[in-house]
């Protein structure tokens, strides 16, 4: 069996240890707030407390992709060494880091054509790619190989399930997700939509509830109902956060009250910058593997 390498981006929103420790080399995407060009780097260079101080404070913050240059080179590192690269990219439903990742594989493909390069698109975000990262890093662990793993992501990634709540509605305004007069009612009105990510990859509003405690146990519902296995469910959870710690962990003890059977305990992250640029601080998350596939 060949040798291979798995990679992925900094909007998996996992932590730098956690890819590392599963070998997972990662490319970065970049954001510039207030006027400074940063890296997304697990908040290492800025922390998740100033960095979501800035934007409640008024700052902006806009985002960018990763580079196939910056993807060829983490590519080339590894294939120099004689790997194969099996890497998986952010949702191509929103952002363009599916196309550079594309265009620094037909690159490196030229340069060492011996060698394997597949591209996935997880059509996946936050630790919600992050889930699905995971678990190729544990079926290569189990000894898959590149050949069969590519197929099975490509088989099961719209099975990842994203479900999460937005309270700061100023956000989805200005990601044009929502328009200013639907923000400004939705405001005075408590209004929390809940949320999730399509076949397509695109962010969708599911369903709106007034305030955070029923968009929580809204969420929480849905895991309910889409669990692959029901209660008997057998995999990971990830639970994302920006600032918003105890709703997390409250969240994660509803889960593992329920799902007494899931590998481990709830796993919660904190929401990267990129991601977090456009939901803004308040957003809770909530990953696990359903029944079926996502619908559009």
């Amino acid at each position: 069996m060949g040798s291979f390498v798995i990679t992925a981006s900094s909007t998996c929103d996992l932590t730098k240890k956690k890819l590392e420790s599963m070998d997972v080399p990662y490319g970065k995407y970049h954001y510039t707030l207030d006027g400074r060009e940063r890296e997304d780097d697990f908040f290492t260079s800025i922390s998740a407390a100033k960095f979501y101080g800035s934007l409640d404070a008024g700052a902006s913050s806009v985002t960018s992709q990763v580079t196939p240059e910056d993807l060829g080179a983490m590519f080339e590192s590894r294939l120099s060494r004689g790997e194969d690269i099996l890497h998986i990219e952010f949702s191509s439903g929103l952002s363009g880091g599916y196309e550079s990742a594309v265009a620094a594989a037909n690159v490196m493909r030229a340069r060492y054509p011996e060698r394997k390069i597949y591209v996935v698109d997880s059509l996946a975000a936050s630790s919600g790619y992050g889930l699905l990262v995971d678990k190729a890093a544990r079926l290569k662990k189990g000894g898959m190989g590149i050949d069969e793993l590519y197929a099975w992501l490509e088989e099961n990634k719209l099975r990842v399930r994203h479900w999460f709540f937005i309270p700061n509605l100023s956000y989805l305004r200005k990601g044009g997700r929502i328009s200013a007069a639907a923000a400004a009612v939705g405001t005075i009105m408590r209004i929390c939509p809940v949320m999730d990510v399509s076949a397509e990859g695109k962010l969708v509003v599911r369903k709106r509830v007034m305030g955070k405690r029923l968009a929580m146990k809204e969420v929480f519902s849905r895991m309910c109902e889409e669990a692959e296995g029901g209660t008997n469910y057998a995999e990971k959870v990830f639970i994302c956060n920006a600032r918003r710690p105890e709703a997390a962990r409250e969240l994660a003890g509803m889960v593992e009250a329920k799902f007494g059977h899931m590998r481990g305990r709830v796993s919660i992250y904190e929401t990267g910058a990129v991601i977090g640029s456009h939901t803004g601080p308040g957003v809770v998350s909530l990953f696990f593997f359903g029944e079926t596939k996502r619908d559009k």
